[in-house]
């Protein structure tokens, strides 16, 4: 009863979280006229009029047809396993067991495990790194060019995979990078899990589908008006009609393997009618009220002298609590003690989802707690963050399905180096590993690692698995 009670108390004071909905008042329209109809009465199986992400007819692949034509997509699936379903499917789409794919540091773990169940070999390549926030920053053009370049001397890739915009807001030069991957012959799948809104204000990031990428896969709960789990794989406009035939094939077959054969009519109606609004003129209209109110706390805030993040995403607020001298943990409990929520926590920085709706108090509120938070907490600024000790390019040392299943053992962090990780070490959230099975921890990393323990407290054990020896 305990998860029962805490979803019908009290929301908080200032929710400035996921899902973007923002505990319902940005839900698509349509959605909202269907949750208030007798409870479960829309808790139905694949009966033939409605049917399901893999048939042919009914009401869900009319509606995927839709949105691939709004959108100016090839084809249109939606998932009920989130993103990270979604991703598994389009990587496994994209390259075949034994197959090299280029992927960045900063994955949502989903794509490891989508790796280890297609058994590819994950190549990964650094990105810049900022040392007064402690983030990774998008890849700029020359340096994909020359990871691509590193790449490709050590032999074939499937595929490419981006990540654009991050879970902060920043968003790369997609156009540009994908035509570095285009070039080599490469397809590019697209985490745009963060970014379903690009494109449709002139205030935000371009689109992946605009931007020539070949599988793009949003999240509909990160940035539209769905429910948690409720996302979309768009397979993007390709001239050859037989390629385009052989890729769709391709992911349908993944669906099959990854997707559940009862998906949630509830989740499939989220997915249809949230991209729906987004893409219509009062979704629009949602879309600019809500980067109006973003562009207005920010220029509040800015006018205090809070130290804000630049973000590419208006609705991603990023407070550099680094430079307030606080550790953004520390403040994320601080804040959530007085009842304001916020998204995710990082040693050097706070990120605040304002969703399309913000809350109307956020104006007025947020100014406040954010002056007391700092009066109550700050100090000096925080040193500057060591970038991770990792080489542009590298790939596990032992195959990721074999490290992942090998015995292990757990030892102490400090007594790591040399072995090799049997685990991905993820701070929650977002997911993002700092160290893959089949990875070497050299002394460096070993070093590195107990200082991200300091920093990440509660959020990183004392121990790590390791290949038993």
């Amino acid at each position: 009863m305990a998860l029962l009670e805490r979803l019908l108390a009290a929301p908080p004071l200032l929710p400035l979280h996921l899902p973007a909905h923002g505990r319902g008042r940005a839900l698509a329209p349509g959605l909202r006229r269907l949750l208030r109809q007798a409870p479960g009465c829309w808790d139905l199986p694949e009966l033939p009029e409605i049917g399901g992400p893999l048939e042919a007819e009914g009401a869900v692949a009319e509606a995927q047809a839709a949105v691939a034509e709004q959108l100016g997509a090839e084809r249109c699936w939606f998932g009920v396993n989130g993103a990270s379903g979604l991703l598994q499917v389009a990587l496994l789409a994209l390259a075949k067991p034994g197959d090299r794919v280029l992927l960045p540091r900063n994955l949502h773990r989903s794509l490891l495990h989508g790796c280890l169940l297609g058994q590819l070999r994950p190549v990964l390549f650094d990105l810049p790194f900022d040392p007064a926030t402690g983030l990774w920053l998008p890849p700029t053009p020359a340096c994909l060019e020359r990871h691509l370049a590193e790449a490709l001397a050590a032999g074939p890739l499937a595929a490419v995979v981006l990540v654009s915009p991050s879970y902060q807001g920043l968003a790369a030069d997609l156009p540009a990078l994908v035509a570095l991957a285009h070039q080599r012959g490469l397809p590019v799948l697209l985490d745009e899990a963060h970014g379903a809104h690009g494109g449709l204000d002139p205030r935000l990031p371009a689109s992946g589908l605009a931007s020539g990428a070949d599988l793009v896969v949003q999240s509909l709960q990160k940035a539209a008006g769905g429910l948690a789990q409720s996302a979309v794989l768009l397979q993007g406009a390709c001239a050859d009609a037989q390629a385009a035939a052989a890729r769709s094939e391709a992911i349908e077959r993944a669906l099959l393997w990854l997707q559940t054969s009862s998906p949630s009519a509830l989740l499939l109606a989220a997915a249809a009618t949230a991209l729906d609004h987004l893409h219509s003129a009062a979704g629009g209209r949602q879309l600019a009220r809500a980067v109006d109110t973003a562009l207005e706390l920010r220029r509040r805030l800015e006018q205090m002298g809070m130290p804000l993040l630049s973000s590419d995403d208006p609705l991603r607020l990023c407070l550099h609590t680094a430079a307030l001298g606080i550790n953004g943990l520390d403040a994320d409990a601080w804040l959530m003690e007085r009842g304001v929520i916020a998204e995710l926590p990082e040693p050097g920085c706070l990120t605040f989802c304002l969703g399309l709706a913000p809350p109307r108090r956020v104006l007025r509120v947020l100014p406040r707690r954010l002056l007391a938070l700092k009066s109550a907490l700050g100090g000096p600024p925080l040193a500057a963050f060591s970038a991770p000790p990792l080489p542009p390019v590298a790939e596990p040392e032992l195959p990721l399905d074999q490290a992942w299943r090998a015995p292990q053992q757990r030892v102490p962090l400090a007594a790591a180096m040399g072995r090799l990780a049997a685990e991905p070490l993820c701070p929650y959230p977002p997911g993002i590993p700092l160290l893959i099975p089949g990875e070497r921890i050299d002394a460096a990393r070993a070093d590195w690692l107990v200082q991200q323990q300091q920093l990440w407290p509660g959020q990183i054990a004392d121990t790590v698995k390791v290949v038993a020896d």
